[in-house]
């Protein structure tokens, strides 16, 4: 912790001082929220272009505050500490449950295009698994019990295939990242992972890892991207400001979606898959904070 706050300090950006439930945040100042995709330091690196824009543009303070695990950014939504946050698609549908929030905003990168993307499950080529039926028996790292891609989307399309994900692995785990579960699969610490596709190719690209050395045994649906969400009763001007100046932020790097054309508009209605797939899953929401 103290070599991220030292991180912080030299990118140009303040940790997000922790204040009590319900305490107004500063008028000068806009706190945001990242999920951990990456280890901290990486998500502030590869964000910092995002926030210094955002910086500049809104002429205010912005202070970025990366959480441990997906909950620990939600608490913070519900707490009252953040004014935006970047979450998963299904940390954002669990943070409604629980925050006065909205999701406003969501990536569109040069890559695809797209603002969406795919789970993946993941083995070595030489790990002899192919489909679904070869994984019985072995072991399978998860990303976090609210990642989207990482755990709620693949654990469904293991039910709708017909397996009982508690029933098919001899040991699961969560490895609290993507990169973490991949690099797993690769270093044989898992015999399968389950990880979105844009960051398997993130890590191809950065050279941690090698495509040939993968098997793909399933892919999910279109899963809407991450979006950026904001409290309700935020200011609304200040929510234009931020709106527009997301939209015109373009040609730089964005956590582990890979360089940006802009942010577009999104709104809740766009993650009602994401709660058709909790229904899958018979998971009662609140019951998970």
């Amino acid at each position: 912790m103290k070599t991220l706050a030292k991180f912080l300090r030299v990118a140009g950006f303040a940790i997000l001082p922790l204040v009590a439930a319900g305490q107004a945040l500063a008028a000068d100042k806009l706190t945001i929220g990242l999920i951990p995709s990456e280890d901290s330091q990486a998500m502030i690196e590869s964000s910092r272009q995002v926030l210094a824009s955002l910086q500049q543009q809104l002429g205010m303070e912005v202070e970025p505050f990366v959480a441990t695990d997906y909950n620990g950014i939600i608490e913070a939504l519900r707490a009252g500490k953040l004014d935006v946050a970047y979450l998963g698609p299904f940390s954002y549908v669990l943070a409604t449950t629980v925050a006065d929030v909205e999701a406003f905003s969501v990536a569109v990168t040069k890559k695809t295009g797209q603002s969406a993307y795919k789970s993946l499950i993941l083995a070595r080529k030489d790990s002899g698994i192919r489909d679904l039926a070869d994984l019985k028996g072995h072991t399978f790292a998860f990303v976090d019990p609210s990642s989207a891609s990482g755990h709620l989307f693949p654990k469904a399309g293991l039910e709708q295939a017909g397996f009982e994900p508690d029933k098919l692995f001899s040991r699961v785990i969560f490895s609290g990242s993507h990169d973490a579960s991949i690099l797993a699969v690769e270093n044989r610490k898992v015999d399968a992972a389950a990880v979105a596709d844009r960051i398997l190719a993130n890590a191809v690209a950065k050279g941690m890892v090698k495509q040939g050395d993968f098997q793909v045994v399933w892919t999910s649906r279109p899963i809407p991207e991450s979006p950026m969400v904001w409290r309700k009763d935020m200011d609304p001007e200040l929510k234009k400001k931020v709106a527009g100046a997301l939209a015109s932020i373009k040609d730089v790097p964005w956590g582990d979606q890979g360089q940006l054309d802009g942010f577009q508009p999104t709104n809740d209605a766009a993650y009602d898959v994401v709660r058709e797939t909790a229904k899958v899953l018979d998971l009662d929401l609140r019951s998970m904070k």
